[in-house]
């Protein structure tokens, strides 16, 4: 396990500074670690002239780009980062802003108007705005900046990040990470995926959720490696990208590797994918058959990882070659300990289901000013996750599903991620997703939204499930959409798309 103390900003500080950190590919600049490092400390300098100090929030929101990267770094370095969606509507900014008791945002020079709007209505006084921009040569300033002003350094200790959850059970809940959590989870991430200053890898994932700033970003600056950082994820350039700049792996969700795989099968195996070594696939499951094609098709090997936001991103991951994978699984614990919990609070021998729990340096301390929440969050010194799963007896990981989306159908427990699996095996069928629905007599029953192919029939959607189900788990009720909807981190909510189906709000 690796428990090495440091600091956000050790990450760029101890890397070879000649050697290129950041790649912006839409403008073709190209940035050392040694430029890097500079920019940072000169935005942290204007941050500290700003009344920033340790422990204060700056609210960030931007696209992803050299800017994003810059102001996190800065932010983090003099204070703490508060990254948020740019694509967030007003009241939603105005939440945020206030929840993480934000003193301060930064915004691209135009647009992100509902940001800018929200910081001017911000009680009891309006939040300070400044833009970061940057020029042809890749220096990224703060517009009208304040004078530099010498700051204390952050320590491993402090708190470098806040992000909230989803928010898919409530409220959306606070998550501090520290230094140390973020570092070492990049870390354990090196160690997993054996990265070296020869990686190469890109970013698709946005930089304001912890999939992309820890595996994509954090990760590769601890291993002194390149990161490619276009402003968003684009089927249509993606093999140019890669091949221009001889991408070695990258990390993304299920819904960017099949498009990539459909556009691909139709074109053959891309040049491109050549300097690839390894394709990972996180925050929400892989199918096996996507798996075996996408490896068969760009001649590498996929690893599916398990990563949430409280353990500062990766818990688990499929090794790499020659080491067995288990196409299925999210693989072996990753610097963090795993087990699977009872109700009761029992460790469960392998091949039980239960709740998976975690314990490890990367993983926070607890949600921020809720008590409650950290009351149910922790057993024994272990964080609960809320998945349901189970190790095997290799001891690798299953995830079964979420415990709080269990269909309870007449006292049957259902896990709606079986169906999802089952559906999603029919050859016309693109996306699934199963939820229960009120019945008067079984308390709930079993619906499913379906994203087609080609054009199937209710019945034979039945008479698919039939076959490889028992009738009690067997959806009652399709929806056919045209599009799943997902969040911008490429998650599917099922409580809220379960939620607008059943108020007719989803075509």
């Amino acid at each position: 396990m690796i428990e090495i103390p440091e600091a956000v900003h050790d990450l760029i500080h101890f890397a070879d500074g000649a050697r290129t950190a950041v790649i912006v590919p839409e403008k073709g600049v190209r940035i050392s670690y040694d430029a890097l490092e500079r920019q940072v400390l000169e935005m942290a300098s204007a941050l500290a002239g700003a009344g920033i100090r340790r422990g204060d929030r700056v609210a960030i929101v931007l696209p992803n780009g050299l800017p994003a990267l810059v102001s996190f770094l800065a932010a983090s370095m003099v204070g703490t980062a508060a990254p948020l969606n740019p694509a967030y509507r007003h009241d939603e900014f105005c939440f945020f802003l206030e929840d993480t008791a934000a003193r301060l945002l930064i915004c691209p020079p135009t647009g992100a108007e509902e940001a800018r709007r929200a910081a001017a209505e911000h009680s009891p006084q309006a939040l300070p705005v400044f833009a970061a921009e940057m020029d042809s040569e890749g220096a990224v300033h703060l517009l009208e900046a304040p004078k530099v002003t010498p700051f204390c350094m952050s320590v491993p200790q402090d708190v470098a990040l806040v992000l909230h959850t989803s928010g898919s059970t409530g409220k959306p809940k606070r998550v501090p990470l520290e230094h140390a959590n973020l570092t070492i989870s990049a870390r354990n991430i090196v160690a997993t995926y054996t990265l070296t200053p020869e990686d190469v890898s890109m970013c698709v994932m946005p930089l304001f959720h912890v999939h992309g700033l820890v595996a994509s970003v954090l990760a590769t600056l601890a291993s002194g490696g390149t990161v490619v950082l276009p402003t968003r994820f684009d089927a249509l350039s993606f093999w140019k990208t890669v091949g221009e700049h001889r991408v070695t792996w990258y990390s993304g969700v299920p819904t960017m590797h099949q498009l990539l795989l459909a556009r691909a099968q139709s074109r053959g195996k891309p040049a491109a994918a050549e300097s690839l070594r390894l394709i990972r696939s996180c925050s929400t499951p892989l199918t096996v058959d996507v798996i075996h094609k996408m490896e068969a098709l760009f001649g590498v090997p996929l690893v599916e990882a398990y990563g949430m936001t409280e353990a500062a991103h990766q818990m688990s991951s499929n090794p790499l070659p020659p080491e067995e994978r288990r196409h299925g699984s999210v693989g072996k614990p990753q610097g963090v300990r795993i087990s699977v919990m009872s109700p009761k609070g029992i460790h469960l021998p392998h091949s039980l289901r239960g709740e998976i729990v975690i314990q490890g340096p990367n993983v926070f301390r607890g949600y921020e000013n809720n008590p409650e929440a950290n009351e149910t969050a922790f057993a024994n010194g272990w964080f609960r996750t809320g998945d349901e799963g189970y190790l095997d007896s290799h001891g690798f990981l299953h995830i079964t599903g979420r415990l709080k989306e269990q269909i309870n159908r007449g006292g049957e427990k259902i896990s709606p991620r079986e169906i999802d699996k089952v559906l999603l095996s029919h050859p016309s069928v693109a996306g699934a997703i199963t939820f229960g629905f009120p019945h008067p007599q079984l308390g709930e029953e079993v619906a499913a939204a379906v994203e087609l192919r080609e054009p199937v029939s209710e019945e034979e959607l039945t008479a698919w499930c039939r076959e490889r189900l028992a009738d009690f788990k067997c959806p009652k009720k399709f929806y056919i959409v045209e599009r799943i909807p997902q969040t911008a981190t490429g998650k599917i909510r099922r409580s809220a798309v379960a939620a607008a189906l059943l108020n007719g709000e989803v075509p």
